[in-house]
């Protein structure tokens, strides 16, 4: 490819303009991202793709449709454009289809701000393997650990630009580096695993390799002759690296589709206590070095720090635009967009209060119950919020861990189990979603 995403974009809309469209927004993407995994000591698999990828919504009345392609020849997108148009004139009006007005558009937004490229260079392949092999190793030379099952390193690029009819242009750019081990304890049905990784912005943030395996061998021994928990009424302490799930569930409840369609067991909850008082949910949509960091969602409206719950009570919706429109209530600058769909309502970064005792303290606190640190499927009723997940982790007796468990269910109800939140104070500041450790009380649990 040699136009930028930028060129690509506004060459899109040329296109849309000139095949009839009343309206349109393009989305061009060019990225590159490099992969190594290793095995035994030895490179096991190595991929690179340079991508190039373009996405249309065209608007004929208040009918729209959407159409893709990783081919960026000029031919290419007046086709895209065509057929994207017919398509629109045959599809159902929707009143809520449209651009943002131009004096809603974002302008002047600070992007060094946001701090998410890497200034260095691309690493070496060579390099991206030794990180692997470092962690690998490490891992291995933990005691109990019977099998490494994957070490890997990777990098990313990737560069996206947004432009409208209405006037609208802006992209920005994102890098990632990430590195990640599995470990195996034990054989047979005796057989236990875990994982560590990191994954971060910029390269000199990222954990050191022999650290990365280290943790993952740590946790994987931990979790050797793993066995049911009893079954009863318990609290439960879910770790941080899957607490961040509970947060997810909220905001899929006051997520503006699901609000349209009925489909939430938050409907009607505006304005109500949700979580415990003293407890806040904030959205960061601008937080330096953040991966889900954004000076502009995807269809060209700022961004801004926003409370989505504020001292345990519920502020407002995820909306976009259309979604805004439905529930007669201005977008909060969440839109989302693939390339071959339209904008739907999804959260950048958020943070949720920390509370002062640590992980340690909690597990000290809750006598006797389960510590989860993996969740295996998921069984939630948008409707009713009710709650069911395959759970592993530790069983905890008179505040202290006892042993490692595993094939439980953990059950619930979301409201209840969100009201009871009591935080810790884990949470790793870098991830896009930061939750700590959270204890809820009463939960059932099916183990033996």
């Amino acid at each position: 490819m040699t136009d930028s995403p930028e060129t690509l974009a506004h060459a899109l809309l040329d296109a849309a303009r000139a095949a009839g469209a009343d309206a349109a927004d393009a989305i061009a993407v060019a990225g590159t991202s490099l992969s190594i995994g290793v095995l035994n000591g030895a490179l096991e698999q190595a991929e690179r793709a340079d991508e190039a990828e373009i996405g249309l919504r065209v608007m004929v009345g208040q009918r729209q449709a959407c159409v893709s392609a990783s081919d960026t020849r000029p031919e290419t997108m007046r086709e895209m454009a065509d057929r994207a148009v017919a398509m629109a004139r045959v599809a159902p009006e929707d009143p809520t289809t449209g651009l943002a007005d131009p004096s809603q558009l974002a302008t002047g937004w600070d992007i060094a701000a946001l701090d998410m490229v890497d200034a260095g260079p691309e690493p070496d392949p060579a390099a991206l393997q030794d990180a692997a092999l470092r962690a690998e190793a490490a891992a291995r030379a933990v005691e109990g650990i019977s099998l490494v099952q994957s070490a890997s390193a990777g990098y990313g690029r990737q560069t996206r630009h947004l432009a409208a009819t209405n006037g609208f242009s802006g992209g920005y750019a994102r890098t990632d580096h990430g590195l990640s081990c599995v470990a195996i304890t034990g054989e047979g049905t005796g057989m236990e695993r875990d994982y560590y990784g990191d994954m971060r912005l910029h390269r000199a943030d990222l954990l050191p390799p022999e650290e990365i395996g280290r943790r993952a061998a740590e946790r994987t021994v931990a979790r050797k002759g793993a066995r049911q928990p009893r079954t009863g009424a318990y609290p439960v302490l879910f770790d941080e690296r899957i607490a961040a799930s509970l947060v997810g569930h909220l905001l899929q409840a006051v997520n503006g589709g699901a609000i349209a369609r009925g489909a939430s067991w938050l409907r009607g909850a505006m304005g109500q206590q949700v979580l415990p008082t003293g407890l806040s949910l904030t959205e960061q949509p601008l937080r330096p070095r953040a991966a889900g960091s954004r000076p502009f969602d995807a269809e060209g409206l700022p961004t801004a720090e926003r409370a989505i719950v504020a001292d345990g009570v519920l502020q407002g919706w995820v909306l976009d635009l259309a979604t805004g429109r439905k529930l007669g209530l201005e977008s909060t600058a969440n839109a989302s967009r693939s390339l071959s769909a339209p904008p739907s309502p999804s959260v950048s970064n958020v943070a949720l209060t920390q509370g002062e005792a640590s992980r340690a303290d909690l597990i000290a606190g809750m006598g006797t119950g389960l510590l989860v640190t993996g969740l295996i499927g998921s069984s939630v009723n948008p409707n009713t919020g009710d709650y069911s997940r395959g759970a592993s982790g530790f069983w905890v007796e008179n505040g202290a861990i006892a042993y490692p468990v595993n094939e439980c269910t953990i059950a619930g109800n979301l409201r209840d189990m969100l009201a009871s939140l009591v935080p810790a104070n884990d949470a790793r500041p870098h991830l896009s979603r930061v939750v700590p450790s959270l204890l809820v009380e009463g939960l059932t649990l099916a183990g033996s």
